[in-house]
């Protein structure tokens, strides 16, 4: 029986690129539940303000800390003034009055990160991409835009501190994805060359456009099939993971 020449392709592929030596992984919204943990925190603290806690207050919180966490890795501020600027826009929405600084992070740690840390979680298919990296014999690292204190308090929680090799933040990097030289320290912290060296991550154009054009191969990880649906390189589930480990 002639082979398919979809499977032909796909052979073909395989075979034309480098054997895997390891992978990277992202942590929030990749191992760990950062969307679930913001929402309920959010919720809490709403509701604790005695507001309805309505569709909008969070996709208010979510816009401003998208874009504000952008500035912060893209070098514009720094992480505790990404922070106050989130407050800065929520807190009128809770016809709560903006303090100085000094308020606005005892408020945020107090008020808000309290109740992130009380749901913290990891997906329920972590285990099962660790043991496919495990069963292919590559190295792993962990690379997250993200300060070491919280997500090393992250991995501890989930269970996975020392279980995902080097860990490597751009709180500590000085520098954050999708910027090429902090793929590139991901790569060396494990010894693997970035061409046999598999990202996967949840947000596209960080985690994968930007970890082709460092050289690195990717993988995009759409838990909410959000998109882009045209990648090739694509998967709903870390369950899927073990297929583009070859």
């Amino acid at each position: 029986m002639a082979e398919p020449e979809e499977a032909r392709r796909g052979a073909g592929r395989l075979l034309s690129r480098p054997r895997l030596q390891a992978v990277v992984l992202d942590l929030d919204g990749t191992l760990f539940d950062h969307r679930g943990a913001s929402r309920a925190a959010v919720e809490d603290w709403v509701r604790a303000s005695g507001v309805d806690p309505g569709p909008g207050l969070q996709d208010a919180w979510h816009d401003a800390e998208e874009r504000h966490h952008r500035a912060w890795r893209d070098g514009l501020v720094d992480h505790d003034e990404h922070r106050r600027r989130r407050l800065r826009e929520f807190l009128p929405l809770l016809d709560r009055p903006v303090g100085d600084d000094a308020v606005l992070d005892a408020q945020f740690h107090d008020e808000y990160l309290v109740r992130y840390r009380s749901h913290w979680r990891g997906f329920d298919d972590v285990e099962d991409a660790l043991e496919a990296v495990t069963a292919a014999g590559l190295r792993v690292a962990l690379l997250t835009n993200g300060v070491p204190e919280q997500q090393h308090a992250k991995l501890e929680a989930l269970g996975l501190t020392g279980r995902v090799g080097p860990v490597l933040t751009a709180g500590e990097l000085g520098r954050a994805k999708p910027r090429p030289e902090v793929f590139h320290a991901a790569c060396a912290a494990v010894g693997a060359d970035p061409a046999r060296t598999l990202h996967v991550g949840d947000d596209h154009p960080v985690d994968v456009v930007g970890a082709r054009a460092a050289g690195l191969r990717a993988v995009h990880l759409d838990r909410h099939a959000e998109g882009p649906t045209d990648e090739p390189e694509r998967m709903t589930s870390l369950r899927e993971l073990g297929a583009f480990l070859a």
